[in-house]
């Protein structure tokens, strides 16, 4: 009877507790205040604020500056019952009126932009008069593909000065769920638009780099302690892990076992999470749908608690894809659990937020029935209140205080858009120097296609409302007179009624450039693709209006994931292919810039484009990145695949032509052995040199001190200015069972003028850089005689690894 008392009270004590907290505003969108004051604030710990609540806010500590962060959370967390902590640890956080504190809204996305995507009833960022619009930049496919870092890190800073803006105006919160860092691991996955592509170092070191410009305050990117490093706004690695299908042929993401090795977990899946914590001190890790070996992930400690707070040290909070933590019990069916049995299990594991309500309404009963320590709810508490001190949350952020609607959609970002946009275009065809168009020449130009006109198409997902579109058709008319026609009504092309019209234009103009390629209708979350061909009429479109133009026909690829457009490729009346991804709000000017030469194309492309065929050798639920000899699988991703593509990964051409010649590089290491450094084993190939002693672990090696140094130089060898991006990739010592074909470890982009030159030089860390994984999970260095190559062969030089043992 007692304990049903006090089961009875609970109940009666949340209700009313949520009804308070749920009426109660929260901070810059609706004010605290009585009705008749009408005030609104951006921090907790205003005085003001206070007194208008009926409270006196000397009475909290967790409003005293002057205490460390440490005490002043557990002040806070201290001060509530059960029932109020677990109205916090969802993603909608209702507050403590009784207490000062406010509620908020934990759920932003800025994919490539402030979006307003969130919960549909409740969105913590969102557009209206007061703020109509945000800069959408180019989708993370198409940035990515500039292999810029520094642009990278730029549209970071520029996203978070927009998000910071409007959250002073009350339309965005400071927490923001972005980027998407699942390595494209298919080449139908729906999702690769959101993506850095398939390469881990590459998805890993965009990653870090967007991070770090949404995240560091400009003189204090470090400090000595990490867990008070003050935010400019608060991103989020998602989404962990071995997470890349969504819904293929009736298999989805809520329901799909990822059976995974160890080795492909380390290398692949992983390492992009661990280099977004460690490299860019990312205040969030989002936990994945799907199981992992059987496991949830969401519930995983190993994965969760001991990897990512453990091993990584993450300086902030894991959240759960949203409703997870219910996909556990409706979907994965996991052990037979009750709500209260899943709650627990992912607490314990470790996982902080709950996107969702099951964190809400199951936490205290999880609590009282015994399944989980109240302390467990305190610790998560405490890795989100500290985030939201170092934002300011509580105290403000005078630094950004000034920040306003002038700063949203502003001149400098909107040219930051173009210029990213036409940095990751990647010119795939150019015979005979047919781009780029002279205008002498060029006085008409025919503009056909499904994505001519395309405006919202090229904003891909997570988008919110763009300041202006420039579609392509906007963009070519400021170079020539342009004659419109459609071919497709959009890019289904279910018929081949608008193809004439289409090849009527290409007749009468000086070159004809038609927009071809797919979307959200065929490529997007929670749709991935069943085969890699252009829809529909397309390919029609584009080989009939190519036979009967009067100029050249030059065919812009807009799409995420490869498309086997080798029909266009080896078609001769096609005399230049430039893929354009999902270009942003800018796409328009970016791609007619690129046409007509007033940008020298440098980007490449950050996925392999596989042949139609690929889709047929192998199911997409077929999780391992190497052959699987005894099914007939071929690997996957270009470090494992060795068939041949449309494109290869990397690739991309230029209007000039560039060299590279070698100027210094060590070309052996020689690491000294002490009697703890044991040799460790590998496999090798039948008839291959096998070394006294193949491997050492690299956690036994002073990794800091084997560095090699070496420098290239890049000259431009055309008569047009240009940026050449290096890539420096690796290649194992011969005979290495299932090492990687190749992998990239290194890229520098690099402006260099027609006739001049310029030196670019790489520091690598061995242990990182020339390692492996084997499939028994360690991380070795390999002895023996490795490559560095660059490009695409263009220059390559050997490497050599020696251990000697020392007594």
């Amino acid at each position: 009877m007692a304990k049903f008392c006090f089961l009875l009270c609970s109940v009666l004590i949340f209700l009313a507790i949520s009804s308070e907290a749920r009426n109660a505003p929260s901070l810059a969108t609706i004010n605290d205040s009585p009705s008749n004051l009408n005030r609104t604030y951006t921090k907790v710990c205003d005085p003001q604020r206070f007194s208008d609540l009926g409270l006196d806010m000397n009475d909290f500590a967790y409003c005293d500056s002057s205490l460390s962060y440490d005490v002043r959370v557990k002040d806070l967390i201290d001060r509530m019952t059960l029932t109020e902590k677990v109205q916090q640890i969802g993603d909608k956080a209702y507050g403590v009126p009784r207490i000062g504190l406010a509620k908020y809204e934990w759920w932003s996305e800025a994919l490539h932009g402030v979006s307003d995507v969130g919960q549909w009833n409740s969105k913590a960022s969102f557009f209206d008069d007061v703020v109509p619009a945000a800069t959408s930049f180019p989708c993370p496919i198409t940035t990515t593909a500039a292999f810029n870092q520094s642009l990278w890190k730029s549209i970071g800073q520029a996203v978070s000065t927009e998000a910071r803006a409007m959250y002073n105006l009350g339309h965005a919160g400071l927490t923001f769920w972005s980027p998407n860092i699942n390595v494209v691991r298919d080449p139908r996955w729906g999702r690769a638009l959101e993506t850095p592509g398939e390469d881990p170092f590459t998805v890993g070191t965009y990653a870090a780099n967007y991070v770090r410009g949404l995240q560091d305050i400009e003189g204090i990117e470090n400090t000595a302690d990490p867990n008070s490093r003050p935010l400019k706004v608060a991103a989020c690695c998602k989404h962990y892990a071995a997470y890349d299908v969504d819904n293929w042929l009736g298999v989805d993401r809520t329901h799909f076992d990822a059976r995974v090795t160890e080795q492909d977990m380390l290398e692949t899946f992983v390492k992009p999470f661990e280099m977004c914590v460690k490299d860019g001190d990312v205040t969030s890790v989002m936990c994945s749908y799907n199981r992992i070996n059987g496991i949830p992930a969401c519930a995983d400690p190993k994965l969760l608690r001991d990897t990512i707070r453990g091993e990584w040290d993450l300086h902030g909070y894991i959240v759960s894809d949203c409703d997870s933590v219910q996909v556990m019990i409706d979907n994965h069916k996991w052990l037979s659990d009750e709500p209260e049995d899943a709650v627990s299990q992912a607490l314990k594991a470790g996982l902080d937020l709950d996107c969702g309500n099951y964190y809400t309404n199951y936490a205290d009963k999880a609590v009282v029935q015994g399944k989980v320590k109240e302390k467990e709810i305190d610790e998560s508490l405490k890795n989100l209140y500290f985030v939201l001190m170092r934002l300011g949350f509580f105290d403000g952020s005078p630094k950004f205080e000034s920040l306003g609607k002038e700063d949203v959609c502003s001149d400098e970002h909107i040219e930051l858009a173009t210029q990213a946009a036409r940095e990751g275009m990647v010119l795939l065809k150019n015979f005979n120097g047919t781009l780029p168009l002279n205008t002498d020449e060029i006085k008409t130009i025919a503009v056909v296609g499904p994505h001519a006109n395309a405006t919202n198409a090229m904003i891909g997902n997570y988008a919110g409302v763009p300041c202006k579109y420039v579609s392509p058709l906007d963009g070519l008319s400021t170079y020539a007179e342009v004659q419109y026609a459609m071919g497709c009504v959009n890019v289904m092309c279910k018929n081949s009624s608008l193809v004439f019209p289409a090849m009527q234009a290409a007749k009468n103009a000086d070159a004809t450039i038609i927009v071809a390629g797919i979307d959200l209708s065929v490529e997007a979350e929670s749709l991935d693709r069943v085969d890699l061909l252009l829809p529909g009429y397309q390919t029609e479109l584009i080989n009939q209006v190519a036979a009967v133009s009067k100029g050249p026909v030059i065919v812009v690829i807009m799409s995420a994931g490869g498309v086997d457009i080798s029909f266009a490729r080896d078609n001769g009346n096609v005399k230049a292919i430039l893929w354009a991804g999902f270009p942003g709000e800018e796409g328009g000017q970016a791609i007619a810039d690129v046409l007509f030469g007033k940008y020298n194309p440098g980007g490449r492309l950050p996925l392999t484009w596989h042949e139609s065929s690929y889709v047929d050798m192998l199911p997409m639920t077929s999780m391992p990145l190497r052959p699987v000899d005894s099914l007939g699988y071929p690997g996957r991703t270009y470090k494992f695949f060795n068939g041949s593509t449309v494109y290869p990964f990397g690739y991309g051409l230029s209007y000039t032509t560039f060299d590279y010649s070698l100027t210094s590089a060590e070309r052996s290491l020689n690491i000294q052995l002490n009697k703890f450094q044991h040799c460790r084993d590998l496999n090798y190939t039948d008839g291959s040199f096998k070394p006294p002693c193949p491997a050492i672990l690299t956690e036994d090696l002073q990794c800091d001190d084997n560095n090699l140094e070496f420098e290239v130089e890049v000259s431009n060898t055309g008569t047009v200015d240009g940026s050449e991006v290096v890539m420096l990739y690796w290649t194992p010592p011969k005979g290495i069972v299932e090492s990687p074909i190749k992998q990239l470890i290194g890229f520098q982009k690099v402006f260099v003028p027609a006739g001049g030159s310029q030196k670019v030089k790489f520091q690598l860390n061995a242990c990182k850089s020339l390692g492996i994984v084997n499939y028994r999970g360690y991380h070795l260095l390999p002895s023996g005689g490795h490559s560095i190559v660059i490009g695409d062969n263009l220059l390559s030089f050997p490497v050599g690894i020696n251990f000697e043992q020392v007594n």
